[in-house]
């Protein structure tokens, strides 16, 4: 598959559907980049990082400078877990214990 059909596609993972019809590009916009400022606080605990790409993908960027294009918020995490080597557990204690320190800073 050419790699142009991800960027030229829609985001309709169910975690996008946070807008209406009635919801204009300016909200649906505002609503995207909230979701990647609220998940970069969550992957800044494994030193990645999270950005817009095209407004309908994401680029997952690593501390060593590998960069991924995923394509929806459920793919993020299996993008994380390969960028990193180890499984990213949510309910890890140790992970839990970075975001609070995040939290708190």
């Amino acid at each position: 598959m050419c790699g142009l059909c991800g960027a030229l596609g829609q985001e309709d993972h169910w975690s996008a559907a946070t807008s209406t019809k009635s919801t204009t590009a300016a909200e649906r916009a505002q609503m995207r980049r909230w979701r990647i400022a609220l998940l970069n606080r969550v992957l800044a605990a494994r030193r990645l990082s999270l950005d817009d790409f095209q407004g309908s993908s994401y680029v997952l960027s690593s501390p060593t400078g590998r960069r991924e294009v995923v394509q929806d918020l459920g793919l993020i995490w299996q993008t994380a877990e390969d960028m990193l080597g180890s499984p990213v557990d949510p309910l890890d204690p140790e992970f839990l214990q970075s975001l609070l320190r995040l939290t708190v800073a």
